[in-house]
């Protein structure tokens, strides 16, 4: 949850998609993704939030 509340965050008061989150933080899109799929949860890029 701590993962999930953190990428949202800066999802919603730093970047403006997840992409930019991802090359700024040095992260794997690909990964992160899954990680959070695996606690249920998937990407919308028109909210630009994972729910």
């Amino acid at each position: 949850m701590m993962l999930l509340s953190t990428v949202n965050m800066l999802l919603r008061d730093e970047y403006s998609s997840l992409d930019e989150l991802c090359q700024a933080e040095g992260i794997e899109r690909a990964e992160l993704c899954r990680r959070l799929a695996e606690a249920g949860f998937e990407y919308s890029e028109v909210h630009n939030k994972f729910w």
